[in-house]
This record gives structure tokens, sequence and C-alpha cells, in this order.
């Protein structure tokens, strides 16, 4: 028998395929699993109601936004996420505190037989231990993330109270399809019969395979997009004002999101859409709640990575979008920041598509590439030489740390040094800068 959190630690990491560590080689390519550690367990899944939120990108930080909001409702909150950035014990939460070590090792030392006998991979553990959690617990509600795609996702055995998919975009093509409509299709998946679905961005090219998914089901969808619209965005000293108007009334409403990413301004179209379908059904929500929650999400939930500034001198920001669409919006934020040189510390996995994340960074920057402590990561050198075809000057670094000192040496007053491409960088920064 295991005696202590960190030998059922080290067993689920040595012992189980892990995708964040192995690839697609830890992906099951079904649920059974889960279900059928869940019903050993007593189905746990429907002991409790849930959200269950899927997309490209903004699915986490959605997912955090609206346990916070539960939370300031009053509510008992579940939240389940991945990966974690620092502590295992971060993809599980109860009103924004992680599960506690000795529920981790009573849940792996109970059913180390189980376990051995299944054969789970890693993710698929984690998510039996969060519905375990969260069902005696007895929360309210739980937020529940998506791993990776929808359909075939081990989290998607909840028949939630909502669906919200935020958005889609070219990520884990070898494993959810080349193209879009292959990948919206996936996370179509998550859409059950009869239960309402909030997609947070209309997009032409997609929007057929939402409608036709919850025609077939029953299900009712809104577009976020199409009913709210931001019509202002600024900058302030507690994060990031957002004007809102509600396109059929012609009401305008302000927020103040503590997440102050300007990509974040999408992500809360559908938060406030979801909130909306949530009070249809009954949950007491009030706009002070809203207003409390999205102002508090990092207090609330412990949430980091996200355009997060690390120290203003030398000026630090990471953040860990990590596909086209992530950096995309990481350049955009970039470029809302005033500083004399730019010093950009990155590194990537080996899945990812650089060929279309690579263009769209700044050429006029000075580069540091790294490669996080893990088998999946692409080496510093080969991203250095991916990179050189498109002009960007730089240096490779065996180690994250080392990249990170480097930009710092280099660092003059007005400077910015940004921190990101993956979220294994980030999180390397975050364990170090604890």
């Amino acid at each position: 028998m295991m005696k202590t959190y960190d030998e059922a630690i080290e067993y689920l990491y040595a012992r189980l395929p892990m995708f964040t560590r192995d690839g697609a080689s830890a992906i099951k390519k079904d649920v059974d699993n889960t279900l059928r550690f869940c019903s050993e367990l007593g189905n746990p899944q429907q002991q409790f109601k849930s959200v269950h939120v899927a997309g490209t990108n903004g699915k986490g930080s959605t997912s955090h936004m609206l346990a916070s909001i539960f939370a300031c409702a009053g509510y008992k909150t579940g939240l389940y996420t991945s990966p974690h950035l620092v502590d295992f014990r971060e993809r599980i939460r109860v009103n924004g505190q992680m599960i506690p070590k000795d529920e981790v090792l009573a849940f792996v030392s109970k059913n180390l037989s189980l376990i051995e006998t299944i054969k789970p991979s890693f993710f698929e553990v984690t998510v039996a231990l969060a519905f375990d959690y969260f069902a005696k617990e007895q929360v309210d509600i739980a937020i529940i993330e998506v791993g990776l795609g929808g359909r075939l996702d081990s989290t998607n055995v909840i028949t939630p109270e909502l669906c919200i998919i935020t958005n889609i975009g070219l990520d884990h093509m070898n494993l959810l399809g080349d193209t879009i409509e292959e990948i919206a299709f996936e996370k179509a998946g998550i859409i059950k019969p009869a239960i309402p679905v909030i997609v947070s961005e209309r997009n032409e090219e997609i929007a057929r395979v939402f409608e036709q998914r919850a025609s077939s089901l029953g299900a009712p969808l809104r577009f976020a997009s199409e009913e709210l619209n931001v019509v202002n965005t600024k900058q302030g000293k507690e994060g990031l004002l957002v004007d809102v108007l509600e396109n059929k009334t012609g009401i305008k409403q302000s927020w103040t999101m503590q997440l102050s990413g300007l990509y974040q301004q999408r992500n809360l179209l559908g938060v406030l859409t979801a909130v909306d379908q949530l009070r249809f059904q009954g949950w007491a929500i009030n706009d002070s709640d809203v207003l409390n929650g999205l102002l508090h999400v990092q207090e609330n939930t412990g949430l980091q990575g996200r355009w997060q500034t690390l120290s203003s001198q030398p000026h630090i920001i990471c953040d860990t979008g990590h596909n086209e669409d992530g950096i995309r919006a990481v350049v955009s934020n970039i470029k809302q920041v005033d500083y004399s040189r730019l010093h950009i510390v990155i590194g990537a996995m080996r899945d990812k598509d650089l060929h279309h994340m690579l263009p769209l960074l700044p050429t006029d920057a000075i580069y540091y590439f790294t490669s996080p402590a893990m088998p999946r990561a692409l080496p510093a050198r080969e991203l250095k030489a991916a990179a050189a075809k498109y002009s960007f000057i730089g240096l490779a670094f065996d180690s994250v740390s080392q990249a990170v000192q480097a930009a710092k040496d280099n660092y003059q007053e007005g400077d910015l040094i940004f921190i990101g491409g993956s979220n294994f960088v980030v999180a390397e920064v975050l364990a170090n800068n604890e």
C-alpha cells in the first residue's frame, strides 16, 4: 500500500500513459475505460450537476470564469481542468481549494487493483478521481473542462446542465482531423439530447456542424456572438474593461475582467450567454455575482498563465497560448504594450504545427529558444532552425531557466520579456517563480 501522496503521484506519472508526456500514444479512442472505472466507483458522474466546456482555445478561461461566478453566487462549485501547471491538484478544485493530498492518496490506494485491471490512461484516472471527489463533496455544480476534442474525451460521460463550445481552431490535428470541419465535429460530440448548448463564436465555415448536431439531438443552440457584441475595450487598473451590447434589446453593460488578455472578450460573450441560459434553467445568479466573479477569477479559482504579469521590473508577462489562434491572440496583446525592445522566451511541443504558428510572431524581437523538460518537447535547436526560416534572431538554450535568465541578463529598463509557446514552458517558469 502507498503511504504518501508523493508515492501515489509518482505511481500515476510513472505507470500510466500520459498525453502531456507521451503524446498521441496515450490517447484512448473511446470512453469505455472511463465508463467502466466510474461504474466500479458507483457512477459518481451521475451524482452532481455539471457544465461541460469544450473548444480549441478559451475553454480553460471560460471554465474558471464560470466557476468563479457560481462561487460568488453562493454555490459549492467543483472545477475540473487540465493540464496542471505546477501542482497536480490544480486539476481538481472545490470553491477554489485544491483537492487535499490525502484524498488523492486514499483514492489511488483504494483503487490500485482496479487501475491495474482496467489499465486506464493518466487522464482517465484523474477524471474518475475528480468525479468521485465532487460526488463525495456533494457540490452543487461542477464545471468540467474537456481534455482533448470532445466526442471521445474521457469527460464525455456526464449529462450536464449545459454544454459550451468556446471556439474552433487548428490544433492537435494528428488526433482530431486535418480540417476545421473535422475538428468542429469532434468538439460537437459533447452535445447531448435536449441539453442546451452555447457556442461562443459563430464561424460560418463550421456553424452548420453545430446546427446539424444540435438539431438531430433536439438540443437548443445559441451562438453568443449573434446575441452579444463587444463595442469597446480598455485596459484599466483592475483589468480589461469591456462594454457589451445586447443586440436584441440595445442594452449595454460594462464588465471588468481580471483576465486582461484582449482575447478574453470573446470568452466573455460565451460566459454571459451561458449565465443567461443557466438563469433560465433556474440557477440564481445575480449581475453582482457575475461582476465579482469576473473580477476575482484568480483568487476564486487559482487560475494562472493567462496573460499573467510575473514581475514589473524586469517587465515579464507569460501566456499559455500554444496553437495558431493562441499565438495570434498573444501577438495582439503584445502590440498593446509599450516597450523599447521585445525579448521572447519560447518553446513548443513536437506535435505543434510550427508552419502556421511561427509566421505570426514578431520579427523584431530577440528570441530565446528553449525546450521544457519532457519527452514530447521539441528540442530548442530544432525550434531555432525552424524559426530561422522566418528570419528570427536568437539563441537556443538547454533549459527554460537558462533561457529566462539570458533574457533577464539582456533586459534594459523599458523592455518587455514575454514567455510562452507552450503550457509547459509557462509551467516551469511559474514553478521557479513561487
